[in-house]
């Protein structure tokens, strides 16, 4: 995948323009080109062209180009450039003697200039502060294509032209009405209409320049006891990282010495400072709010976590959302269709009154109004707000898709453990059967020594405050979904679920009514098991989670929204539903092994009506198959990169109330593209009609046109005003 940097783009037409090119290089999979951050994605094969090629095509299309070769923080532009102001200024300078006699005219006064101070003031306007539209324009005709710069380029022109034709043949007769003022205020309209909506789109890219300004350039170093400030990019893996009170933490790493609270709103969204001490994980570009601590380094430059949320930001920023794609279709052929529209417009008016000075003027607005910035910007600029305002809260979004597709969520899917729950399960119950519960632990901890999964963590842990001697184990073996097996002091052992026990032939019998019990209790019931001969069974093992305080919450806000809730666990069905009970979730799938939780989704689709999603909200490894099965999935940041890399969707807390504000910021956001296609195509429906039909100036047009890509803009900007329910 390769990022280019594109210059000079001005409408949606452009747009479609630069993607054939670029999808006409060999070995180009997929272009997509985002006007509003002016950057072009292309995804290449192993044995694609060089990026000179890429860049060539990009130029021969009549656009600048350059390559974003570096991925890391801070490396990609993520603001377009903002034009400068003072050519607005010098139009409107030149351009107010020329417009100024029109309102005269409303109070019968009569400011008209002459027709050479006219035209020596419209001139400058016409063919310096308006090159850019020729040069565009020409490019555009060069390429066999047309844009915006194109419309307004022979629009103005025609309005230039026929002042000149006029002052020419009718100056020795008394004054002619000149239109000098029409391509003038349009040119100074258009400028300044781009200078707005360069402002605006700056104004979308926020969030990430906020991100990229929470890394530190320098480090404090300490080696051998010395500590010295070094350039950041000087830090390596393994170093040690001093960071005193007040300072911003500037690598990814794990605290071995000190305590201390930290700032990590920017980050994660959330706005209390969380507590850390030795062994903790901190994340770089979070604020150390009392303690000096020592942070030994983890990740660095590209592979830390700030650079990999500014890079999942841009990316999903540079995306095309799915209704993006039919706004191109129509783009690419809008210029000719409305060239066609002004030509039919100037003969109709031209031969049925005769009058070719009105066919003109006529012809020029539907040429000026037409210009389809507004298309181009209506849903990009959406897109980079909501993901913006998402990020600030915690939210990462990875692709435009899966912010679109969230609106239609009907049913969220929840794992049970680590999303819904703690995630730090405690060994409640430990009842021995034939063998000692010293001997029953030891050899339960011993086949769990080496495993991260929390249940395994909760039987280590418990070894570990009892100060219990765990043997050595070998053979260790994890069977996915059911639990672990192993030898340890020369029996053969298994540990796991009551499915696991049932496909060994063990016999639960001497539990059964306990295992009820407990599981009535919301617990999830474990069995050890020797199998060295015949299967027998050694002891049971009960578990306990605590449910997260924003479960229930989480819960009750989806269900404001109008959507059902579901539990896909691999735990008891007395656990999964405890669980549900208590928070309120609407359909409970239990014992579901991870390789067919992917197949509960695909059911929960098809008891989907009208168009509905389904959403999967996981963080383990085991949830990958059903995050990359559902419509959009949740990944919680707290679990695995595994789980991360599934999901559409990535929430920096591991807070599941974060699903609602999701699935309500992408609401709000498709609402906003809607509105603002809606506004595009209203200004064309409407002002393109008008002014065929002679009810438009071309002043008035350009002010209009102008108008609908700023308006656009700023509707989408609104979206930054959400504030979020989640905290």
């Amino acid at each position: 995948s390769v990022r280019l940097k594109i210059g000079d783009m001005t409408c949606a037409s452009c747009v479609a323009r630069v993607e054939k090119a670029l999808k006409q290089v060999p070995g180009v999979l997929s272009a997509e080109v985002n006007l509003a951050t002016e950057t072009a994605e292309v995804t290449l094969t192993r044995d694609a062209a060089a990026l000179p090629q890429l860049i060539a095509a990009v130029e021969k299309a009549g656009y600048r180009a350059e390559a974003i070769l570096d991925a890391a923080i801070g490396a990609s532009p993520a603001a377009p450039s903002g034009a400068p102001w003072w050519p607005i200024a010098v139009a409107a300078a030149l351009s107010a003697p020329l417009a100024l006699p029109m309102f005269g005219m409303l109070f019968g006064k009569e400011w008209m200039l002459d027709g050479w101070i006219q035209w020596l003031l419209a001139t400058p306007v016409q063919f310096w502060l308006g090159a850019r539209f020729y040069k565009a324009g020409w490019k555009a005709v060069r390429a066999g294509a047309g844009n915006m710069d194109l419309l307004v380029a022979v629009g103005t022109s025609a309005a230039y032209g026929l002042s000149i034709y006029l002052l020419l043949t009718h100056g020795e007769h008394g004054m002619p009405h000149l239109y000098f003022e029409a391509s003038a205020v349009v040119i100074t309209l258009v400028l300044l209409g781009k200078w707005m909506e360069a402002r605006a789109k700056r104004q979308t890219t926020e969030a990430i320049r906020a991100l990229n300004a929470l890394r530190p350039e320098t480090a404090r170093l300490r080696r051998e006891g010395v500590d010295t400030e070094v350039a950041i990019s000087a830090v390596k893996v393994g170093d040690q990282v001093v960071v005193r009170p007040g300072e911003r933490i500037a690598v990814d790493g794990e605290i071995i010495e000190g305590t201390t609270e930290v700032d990590e709103s920017l980050i994660t969204g959330e706005s209390l400072p969380v507590s850390k001490q030795a062994g903790d994980h901190v994340t770089g570009g979070a604020v150390n709010a009392e303690g000096l601590i020592i942070v030994r380094t983890t990740a660095i430059g590209a592979e830390s976590t700030l650079a990999r949320i500014v890079r999942m930001v841009e990316s999903a920023q540079a995306k095309k959302a799915p209704i993006q794609r039919l706004v191109d279709q129509v783009s690419a052929v809008f210029v000719p269709v409305v060239i066609g529209i002004a030509a039919v417009t100037l003969l109709g008016w031209g031969l049925a009154t005769g009058n070719w000075e009105t066919a003109i003027l006529n012809a020029v607005a539907v040429l000026v109004i037409a210009c389809p910035c507004a298309l181009g910007l209506a849903t990009p600029t959406a897109i980079m707000a909501g993901t913006g305002v998402a990020a600030r809260h915690g939210i990462l979004i990875k692709d435009a898709e899966a912010l679109e597709v969230a609106h239609q969520v009907k049913i969220v899917a929840f794992d049970k453990t680590g999303t819904l729950t703690e995630g730090k399960p405690e060994l409640v119950a430990l009842e021995p059967l034939g063998i000692s519960r010293d001997e029953a632990l030891a050899w339960a901890a011993a086949i769990q020594s080496g495993s991260e999964h929390p249940l395994a963590k909760a039987i280590t842990q418990l070894a570990a405050q009892e100060e219990r001697r765990v043997p050595a184990a070998s053979e260790v073996r994890a069977v996915a979904g059911r639990g672990m097996s192993a030898v340890v002091e020369g029996h053969q052992l298994r540990l796991g679920s009551p499915r696991f026990m049932q496909e060994l032939g063990v016999d639960l019998g001497s539990f059964a009514a306990r295992a009820k019990a407990l599981e009535a209790e919301g617990r999830t019931v474990s069995y050890l098991a020797d199998v060295t001969g015949a299967p027998a069974l050694l002891a049971l093992l009960a578990f306990g989670d605590t449910v997260k305080a924003s479960a229930a919450t989480a819960v009750t806000r989806l269900h404001a929204l109008g959507i059902q809730t579901a539990l896909v666990t691999g735990d008891n069905q007395g656990s999964a539903e405890a669980v549900a009970k208590q928070l309120g979730i609407d359909i409970v799938h239990f014992q579901v092994l991870p390789e067919n939780k992917a197949a509960i989704i695909g059911r929960l689709k098809n008891q989907v009506k009208d168009g509905g999603r389904v959403a999967m909200v996981g963080d383990g490894i085991n949830d990958a198959p059903a995050l990359a099965a559902a419509d959009v999935g949740i990944a919680l940041s707290t679990g695995t990169d595994v789980a991360m890399q599934a999901a559409g969707i990535t929430l920096m807390r591991g807070d599941p109330a974060l699903v609602a504000d999701a699935i309500d910021i992408s609401r709000r956001t498709y609402a906003k593209i809607r509105q603002n296609l809606f506004w595009a195509f209203f200004y064309n429906a409407v002002g393109i009609p008008l002014a065929a039909f002679g009810m438009l100036s071309p002043v008035i047009a350009g002010a209009a046109m102008a108008f609908s890509s700023f308006s656009v803009v700023m509707n989408a900007l609104l979206l930054r005003r959400w504030k979020g329910n989640s905290k």
